[in-house]
C-alpha cells in the first residue's frame, strides 16, 4: 500500500511543503511515483519519516539527520534507544519547567513575589503555596481573600521576614503557656489568642471573632495545619483552637 503526499502530511502532522523539501534534499525520497508523476510513500518511507521527525524534535539539523539515517553501519534499534533516552531526558526537563511555571503562577496568585530560595529563607519548612488551593476553595472571592492578596502583593522579602518572625513569636508564646500547663481558657492563653487575631487583622485581612474561630477549627481539622502547629509543640493546634474559641466566646458574650 502506498500513500499520497497529502495523506502522509496528514498522518505525520507536517506540511506538504516540508515533504517536498525533504525529497529535494534527498532526506526522504518517496519510493514510488504515480503514472502522473505524483509522489507515493510506502511503509518503509513512513518509518524513515518517523525517524526524521524524532531527530528534528530533538533539535538535530537536517544534514545531521540525513547522515545518521544513511549510515550503513547504524543499528536501527540503537537509534531508537538513543532517541528514547534523549526524549525521556527532554520530558523530564519539560516537567521541571512546567512545575516551575505552575509554582510561579501560584506564587503570583498569592502575591508572594519571592524566589524559591527567598521563600525558604523567609518561611523555612512552611510552604505557603501548599495551602493556596485550600484558600481559594474556602475563601476565594470573599472580601477577606481579596484584601489578603492586595496586601501580600505589596510585601517585600523583608516584610515577609518581619511578619513571619512576629507570627512565630506568638506561636511560641502559646506553646510556652501550653507547656506550663496553663488552661486554654485562662486569661493568659486568651490574651495570646487575641494577639493572634489582631496580628492577622493587621497583616492580612480584617479577622472577626467568627472568622478567627473558623481558622482555629481548620487548624485541627486540616492535617496540614495540624502538622505545622504540632511541629512547634505536640498538641499545639488543638490548644490554640481552644484558646481562640474561649477568647471569641468571652468577647461575643
Amino acid at each position: 500500500m502506498s500513500y499520497s503526499v497529502g495523506q502522509v502530511a496528514g498522518f505525520a502532522g507536517v506540511t506538504v511543503r516540508a515533504l517536498h523539501h525533504y525529497d529535494t534534499i534527498g532526506l526522504l525520497v518517496p519510493s514510488e511515483r504515480s503514472h502522473a508523476g505524483h509522489r507515493r510513500y510506502n511503509d518503509a518511507d513512513l518509518d524513515r519519516l518517523q525517524q526524521i521527525l524524532f531527530h528534528r524534535e530533538l533539535g538535530f539539523p537536517l544534514e545531521e539527520v540525513s547522515a545518521l539515517l544513511d549510515d550503513p553501519d547504524a543499528d536501527p534499534r540503537a537509534h531508537l534507544r538513543r532517541q528514547h533516552t534523549l526524549l525521556t531526558a527532554r520530558i523530564e526537563r519539560l516537567k521541571k519547567m512546567a512545575a516551575a511555571v505552575e509554582h510561579a503562577m501560584e506564587a503570583h496568585d498569592m502575591g508572594i513575589n519571592l524566589t524559591p530560595e527567598e521563600k525558604f529563607e523567609v518561611f523555612g519548612d512552611f510552604d505557603p503555596d501548599r495551602y493556596e488551593e485550600e484558600v481559594r476553595r474556602r475563601w476565594g472571592g470573599t472580601d477577606a481573600h481579596r484584601e489578603s492578596q492586595r496586601r501580600a502583593a505589596t510585601f517585600t522579602k523583608e516584610d515577609w521576614k518581619r511578619l513571619t518572625e512576629e507570627f512565630d513569636a506568638i506561636h511560641r508564646r502559646m506553646a510556652d503557656l501550653m507547656a506550663a500547663g496553663t488552661p486554654a481558657d485562662a486569661e493568659a492563653a486568651m490574651a495570646v489568642a487575641e494577639e493572634h487575631r489582631l496580628f492577622i487583622s493587621a497583616a492580612h485581612y480584617p479577622c472577626s471573632y467568627e472568622m478567627h474561630t473558623g481558622l482555629g477549627d481548620m487548624y485541627v481539622a486540616d492535617a496540614r495545619f495540624t502538622a505545622t502547629y504540632d511541629t512547634i509543640r505536640p498538641g499545639l493546634a488543638a490548644y490554640l483552637r481552644d484558646a481562640i474559641t474561649a477568647n471569641a466566646v468571652r468577647h461575643l458574650t
